[in-house]
């Protein structure tokens, strides 16, 4: 009885971490976006018909070449959460 408890409250510890990993903060990447990207070439950028951007993983990548460009020295977390922002509110890619 011991393990089957031990088993389940592992599973459920490794459950609440995947979780955690997979989280993002939406208002944080939004901040970002208004500080940083729409300041300086508004959202029609995101837009547009013939947008380079093609697939999330782009975005990701279309993020840090941009955060890179303008030396943001931004962390992995700050450029998922703008990456996600953008995607939820414009580019609508699936995971």
């Amino acid at each position: 009885m011991k393990n089957l408890t031990t088993f389940i409250a592992t599973t459920c510890l490794m459950g609440l971490t995947i979780g955690q990993a997979n989280a993002f903060d939406i208002q944080a990447g939004k901040s970002q976006v208004t500080e940083n990207c729409t300041s300086c070439h508004g959202s029609e950028l995101y837009t547009r018909k013939d947008r380079m951007v093609t697939s999330r993983k782009g975005l990701t990548a279309q993020v840090q070449r941009c955060q890179l460009a303008l030396n943001l020295n931004w962390f992995d977390d700050e450029v998922e959460n703008t990456a996600e922002y953008l995607n939820q509110n414009y580019y609508k890619f699936n995971k």
